[in-house]
């Protein structure tokens, strides 16, 4: 707590000890939320002074604010038994048990610590409640009441109102959340930690003048706070690259070295289309670390070239950066843009392969729809009918924005790849929803011919009599004398093969031959189909001539 801190310090400051000195370095570091630089030196002073508890419960926050639990478990092994048994000793105990889900082992130290101080110790009140907030629902609401107990024992140190408010925002209650961090800055108005976590508030609101508010006051009233500045930049990475690196040096300058601050310039670089820089930049990381412990930086490079269009060098990075990365770090556009550079270089089957991974991890609707444009086209390419009938498929399917192209394209895919039953369908689907369009009739009439190729079922003659109904409307248009051409002929055929209706194929045939009069093989059948109508009725008055002279005969013989 700041002002008991304060106290502390000076305490040991004259007493010539270097103690508190550390702690309180270490907890400015966490104030700042340097959590590395904090647990450097709290394990440099733990060297030295081993039996210092409120290191051990100052370094186990650093671990649980960078998840890092199975570290803290295998830390706090080394912690000393007498120290186990003092307060702070046992909130560390606690927060680890509460980590591991153990919360009936971490309330047992909790209580002991609490128990110890007779609940009179603000410093130990807050460190108990601190540990639970991170815990859940329960162990929340416990925590609140924990800290109204160390506030009824020193009512002047913002540190705990700061402490309640994160609590309520654990417990998505923003109303006490913003009461207490006010609480804080009325207890000190240079509370840099309240006025950021009221603009995380806002952020979570999504009032960007309220949340930059309180962002700008943050780093006006202390420059060092580095979680302020990293909100800014953040904001500005989408809106003005050149903010948004000035809120960059400031947050590097002020948080702790690492390779993730060397990644952010560089993606920044990316960002602001110095895409030759961003590779210089990169390049200039990896030749440092020798062993790269980073395989982002790749990805940048890669994505860099790709935008310099230099689609080899693009491919030869993001192979290492797919080498180098575990699968759970890839995101949606690392292999959108392994598609994309695929595609480029003519490679269509890894492009496709590569998007249809993108089209399968992307949430949003909207894009998984465009990647199934993308995805269709590609195996369109291929000549791969039937994958592109399947993403053309995803694409029109519940797409308000889709059009009768989408669904006509969809439909001629299934065709291509002589899924006919599929065509037909989709082409039904056509014919309902445009019922004055020809084409959906005509692919339909064409489906069906091709499922019924003996002519026996006739499935195809209702879409050919359509055609005749729409397009016979305007016979001098090229498109619908084709399409009447091959009506006619269709049903010309189904009624001399199937039907034997040979004087309504010759009707059909002679229609067909008004459209197009040099066609031989209409005028061919014509002539066949009359000299099986002339046989037949040759064959027809024989046989009636042959039974009346039949009839006659009898007749004679009765007289």
């Amino acid at each position: 707590m700041r002002k008991i801190l304060f106290f502390t310090v000076c305490t040991f400051f004259f007493m010539g000890g270097s103690k508190a000195q550390s702690t309180a370095e270490a907890r400015k570091l966490l104030y700042y939320e340097r959590f590395d630089g904090a647990a450097h030196a709290l394990q440099t002073l733990l060297k030295t002074d081993p039996n210092n508890s409120e290191a051990w419960w100052l370094l186990t926050q650093t671990y649980v604010d960078k998840h890092r639990i199975p570290a803290l478990h295998d830390t706090l092994l080394q912690m000393p038994a007498t120290v186990r048994q003092q307060p702070l000793g046992l909130c560390a105990l606690g927060a680890l048990a509460l980590e591991e889900h153990k919360n009936d082992s971490a309330l047992g130290y909790f209580n002991q610590a609490l128990t110890m101080t007779k609940e009179k110790d603000p410093s130990i009140l807050l460190a108990v409640a601190t540990a639970e907030q991170s815990g859940d629902s329960v162990t929340a609401k416990s925590a609140i009441a924990v800290l109204n107990k160390a506030i009824k024992r020193d009512k002047h140190d913002p540190e705990v109102y700061v402490a309640l408010g994160n609590v309520y925002r654990r417990l998505m209650d923003g109303t006490n959340a913003y009461k207490a961090y006010e609480d804080a800055l009325a207890q000190d108005p240079r509370a840099v930690d309240a006025m950021y976590r009221i603009g995380k508030i806002f952020a979570t609101q999504e009032n960007p003048e309220m949340y930059l508010k309180y962002f700008n006051q943050a780093v006006t009233t202390d420059s060092l706070y580095a979680p302020a500045w990293f909100e800014l930049y953040y904001y500005y990475y989408f809106r003005d690259v050149n903010k948004a690196m000035a809120c960059l040096d400031h947050y590097v300058a002020a948080s702790d070295p690492g390779i993730e601050n060397d990644y952010l310039i560089t993606d920044l670089l990316y960002a602001s289309r110095k895409y030759q820089a961003a590779i210089d930049h990169a390049q200039q990381l990896i030749a440092a670390q020798g062993k790269v412990t980073e395989p982002r930086l790749y990805k940048l490079i890669a994505y860099s070239y790709n935008e310099l269009h230099d689609s080899t060098q693009a491919l030869d990075f993001m192979k290492q950066y797919f080498k180098e990365q575990c699968d759970t770090g890839f995101v949606v556009k690392d292999y959108s843009t392994m598609g994309e550079i695929y595609d480029e270089l003519g490679q269509t089957d890894s492009a496709a392969c590569y998007l249809v991974k993108a089209s399968n991890m992307e949430k949003d609707t909207l894009q998984r729809r465009e990647y199934a444009k993308k995805i269709a086209g590609l195996y369109k390419k291929q000549k791969d009918y039937a994958n592109q009938a399947i993403w053309l498929g995803r694409y029109y399917t519940g797409n308000d924005k889709a059009t009768n192209l989408d669904l006509f394209n969809w439909g001629l895919a299934h065709y291509e790849a002589k899924e006919y039953p599929m065509a037909d369908s989709v082409f039904g689907m056509y014919c309902t929803k445009y019922p004055d369009q020809c084409f959906g009739y005509y692919w339909k009439a064409r489906s069906s011919a091709a499922i019924d190729t003996a002519m026996t079922a006739g499935i195809a003659i209702p879409s050919y009599m359509k055609i005749i109904d729409i397009d016979g409307k305007d016979s001098t248009n090229k498109l619908n004398r084709k399409h009447l051409i091959e009506a006619y002929g269709y049903i010309a055929a189904y009624k001399a093969n199937t039907q034997k209706d040979y004087t309504g194929s010759i009707d059909y045939f002679e229609r067909l031959l008004a459209l197009d009069p040099g066609n031989q093989d209409a005028a061919r059948y014509v002539a066949i189909l009359k000299k099986n109508l002339a046989r037949k009725a040759a064959a027809a008055e024989s046989h009636k001539a042959a039974s009346t002279a039949g009839t006659d005969a009898k007749s004679e013989g009765g007289k």
